[in-house]
């Protein structure tokens, strides 16, 4: 970014729990001006009201995108709502940023790339965690060459996601809820950035193992690329085990203790659970949401999240995450790579579309990047019904000038052993 920098007016479409896990890296970030909101809740416009008191408020998206001073949107409604408001708001001259899942299904994730060409404008699929630095350094280093030819790419995930708080929409795989719609694009996207991106088949199964959660908890995914490249990712969002045990520096504690996740697994089935005041909470102006989104803590080490635990596999050594950045694994031992990875400072997104539209700069993760990445996601449904593998037709590759354009700088290494 260049040190003259004219902030682009950002309209956020859906002020929910999703929107306000973006809400501080809007906030920190220069080049954005967050400059409008649109939501139908009248009491949720009045805390963003009351919160930025200098943007505008709009009770429709139709609204919002009315405007003629609103650039761009930030789209974090349900996720049914993902494809229509793109296309409205691209019928509208307005670049988008979309949050995960792209669509529902791939007609839907065609006519959204379509509206955007027609239009002139910009599309970024918000997958989020193939944004963060120590997915892309791993990407680099295999570009590199330095470690030879990559073999796989592995993601193992245990969190506690099914037992969050969930609306009746978000418990509808009809309507883009389950692991399958809404985790996937963690692990795939990251998959196919480090892998080259075009996946040639796919056999995978999801489980639906709790009678108290309509969706599926659980996927599991081999993936074959077609350089031969192989990937499986393993997600169980159960919560009765989590992947952060098995770091040295990690623990047993996510969004809730293991206490809070046994009670909370407890009132589910006793059909107990405050589950509405607890989404409430998380909400803008509520007291999870600035317990979770906007607490004061510093940067933190990495632990496995919904990515989970990433681990590239190649001719002449090894990656995962470190606390600080990676552990490169080689013939000569152990080398942690330390990277400015704070996991508070999600913008990468929005600095993909600012670069895009004030700075004339391509978009990686475009519309048909996270079509692609979608079309793993719902070939993972496909198979599980018929228990066959899935061949592709609409994967892309990541170009090579994304490692330039952002390049993931090692700010020291340390020798392990």
């Amino acid at each position: 970014m260049t040190s003259e920098i004219k902030p682009l007016k950002l309209g956020v479409i859906g002020v929910g729990v999703g929107a306000a896990e973006m809400l501080p890296p809007m906030e920190r970030a220069s080049y954005i001006e967050l400059f409008a909101g649109a939501d139908i809740d009248p009491d949720v416009r009045e805390r963003f009201k009351s919160r930025y008191p200098n943007a505008r408020v709009y009770a429709s998206a139709e609204e919002l995108v009315s405007d003629p001073d609103v650039e761009a949107v930030w789209i974090s409604t349900p996720n049914r709502f993902h494809a229509p408001m793109t296309v409205l708001a691209a019928n509208h001259g307005k670049h988008v940023v979309v949050e995960k899942p792209m669509a529902l299904d791939m007609k839907q994730a065609e006519e959204m790339v379509e509206a955007c060409e027609k239009n002139g404008v910009k599309l970024v699929a918000g997958h989020t965690q193939s944004f963060q630095p120590h997915v892309r350094l791993m990407r680099q280093i295999v570009a590199s060459g330095e470690l030879g030819q990559l073999g796989a790419v592995n993601a193992i995930a245990y969190t506690d996601w099914v037992i969050r708080p969930r609306t009746a929409d978000e418990l509808d795989p009809n309507q883009g809820g389950g692991l399958v719609y809404r985790q996937t694009p963690h692990q795939i996207d990251s998959i196919r950035l480090i892998g080259g991106g075009k996946v040639r088949s796919v056999r995978g199964a999801y489980g639906q193992w709790m009678k108290y959660r309509s969706i599926p908890g659980y996927y599991s995914v081999f993936l074959e690329f077609e350089n031969g490249v192989t990937g499986v990712a393993i997600h169980n969002g159960y919560g009765y085990f989590v992947a952060s045990e098995l770091v040295p520096w990690g623990d047993a504690n996510t969004r809730y203790t293991p206490t809070e996740r046994n009670e909370i697994r407890k009132a589910m089935a006793a059909g107990t659970r405050p589950e509405d005041a607890e989404k409430l909470s998380l909400r803008i102006g509520g007291e999870a949401e600035q317990a979770i989104f906007r607490s004061a803590r510093g940067p933190e080490n990495w632990k496995p999240n919904d990515l989970g635990i990433v681990i590239v596999s190649c001719e002449f050594g090894e990656l995962r995450q470190g606390p600080e950045g990676l552990y490169k694994y080689t013939d000569d031992g152990l080398v942690e790579l330390m990277v400015d990875s704070d996991p508070l400072h999600r913008d990468q997104e929005l600095e993909e579309l600012y670069n895009a539209v004030r700075l004339g700069r391509p978009v990686f993760h475009s519309g048909a990047w996270g079509m692609a990445t979608l079309e793993v996601g719902l070939a993972i449904n496909e198979s599980t019904k018929t228990h066959k593998d899935i061949v592709l037709s609409h994967q892309i590759e990541m170009p090579s000038e994304y490692d330039q354009e952002y390049k993931v700088e090692v700010l020291s290494e340390k020798k392990i052993y």
